[in-house]
């Protein structure tokens, strides 16, 4: 596929604000990590979240003393697209010679620049895309630390069977479901895993609707669920076209008895919705500072670090998930000696802990896939203008669930 690519094209695109530098990266005392995310665009905002993140727990190491000896220094390639993903690699591999590669908030550019990574024989450490087939292609070079599709989907699922439904005075057999997505690898591959699920569970999914995120009108998708009737709109996306469907429901009067959505945890939802927009809406997310301190020891640090660091609440859970799961890739590489992704892929069957071993709650225990199988999502639930952890139970503390519209 990559030999199909034009180079030049690749490096015209980057040479025009495809890769952004944070720091000078020519020392060879330095442990070079290119942190691959949208800087720019629609989702920059997530992008700069995911690498705070990963700033965060950079500086953390860098204070003991850095990684294999050497102190940690991150630079920026910007992608927005796959095809910026891969010209990011191709400039941060070729001219920086970074050690290792780490990202991605878009599942497409992760999948995209991994494969020129490989190239390169460099590691490609994923923290937070979700995409099932990032794993599932047995890319030599790829790890992924954090959830993916089918724990996003699992925990959707088991939420609106085991809690939705009661508030709703229904059998799971009872709800009607309609799912909605964004038709990347991301949206698709978790809505085909709710599908599935709910159907096991004897749930009526009563539709399933795709969208492009970057679609500027998703009446024609509002309209296709409100005429469907279900008690439960399950939307998965990122954060503008979620609030766009958001929005358009709320202005074609569709008012489903639940509203759970895959990116709705931002002050950008807040802010598009209003607080009275937002009661009640439940939202899959990435593990939050305010889980109990019992199930993510070190969650209350992490947000100490981030405030002091930034001088603001954090702008999304991401970058709590990447924070830790670059700790979980320092971990790796230290083990390995190395960041040769074949050394540091030998290593991972010797990770084993528990669940609640780290801030975000995950555990450590990689398949043969390379994919860790201890790290999973929360659900939240905006109450009174705030974002709270409602499940799992042992993550939610004093926390609990309301009906929404009560």
């Amino acid at each position: 596929m990559l030999a199909r690519i034009n180079r030049r094209a690749l490096l015209a695109t980057a040479l025009t604000g495809a890769l952004i530098a944070v720091t000078p990266a020519w020392s060879a005392d330095t442990f070079k990590v290119g942190a691959i995310n949208p800087y720019s665009g629609a989702t920059a905002l997530y992008g700069t979240e995911v690498t705070r993140g990963y700033e965060l727990a950079a500086d953390a190491l860098n204070a003991k003393g850095g990684l294999l000896g050497k102190q940690i220094e991150i630079i920026r390639g910007n992608a927005t697209t796959p095809q910026e993903g891969i010209a990011a690699i191709e400039q941060l591999a070729g001219r920086d010679n970074v050690d290792v590669f780490i990202g991605t908030y878009l599942s497409a550019v992760s999948q995209a620049a991994s494969e020129a990574a490989l190239n390169y024989n460099k590691l490609y450490w994923d923290t937070n895309a979700l995409a099932a087939n990032l794993t599932e292609r047995g890319l030599l070079n790829f790890v992924r630390s954090g959830p993916y599709s089918a724990s996003f989907a699992a925990r959707s699922v088991s939420f609106i069977t085991d809690l939705v439904a009661g508030q709703l005075g229904k059998k799971p057999s009872e709800l009607k479901v309609w799912i909605e997505h964004e038709d990347s690898i991301y949206g698709t591959s978790i809505a085909k895993q709710q599908e599935d699920e709910l159907k096991k569970a004897g749930v009526q999914v009563v539709g399933v609707g795709a969208h492009s995120y970057k679609s500027i009108d998703l009446t024609d998708s509002v309209l296709r669920a409100k005429n469907a009737q279900p008690d439960v709109w399950l939307e998965t996306g990122y954060v503008p076209d979620g609030n766009l469907l958001l929005r358009t429901a709320r202005d074609q009067g569709f008012k489903p008895a639940a509203v759970f959505v895959g990116t709705g945890d931002t002050n950008e939802t807040l802010e598009a919705m209003g607080k009275d927009g937002v009661e009640g809406l439940y939202v899959v997310s990435y593990p939050r500072p305010d889980i109990s301190e019992k199930f993510g020891p070190g969650s209350s640090a992490y947000l100490a670090a981030y405030k002091a660091k930034y001088k603001q609440e954090p702008v999304a859970p991401q970058s709590m998930a990447a924070y830790v799961g670059f700790q979980m890739m320092a971990e790796a590489v230290a083990a390995a000696g190395s960041a040769d992704p074949a050394a540091v892929k030998a290593v991972l069957p010797k990770f084993d802990k528990p669940e609640s071993s780290y801030a975000t709650g995950f555990g450590v225990k990689y398949d043969e896939k390379a994919q860790n199988t201890r790290a999973f999502p929360t659900v939240i639930q905006w109450q009174s203008g705030k974002q709270v952890t409602i499940y799992p139970v042992a993550a939610a503390g004093d926390h609990k669930p309301v009906m929404p519209g009560k």
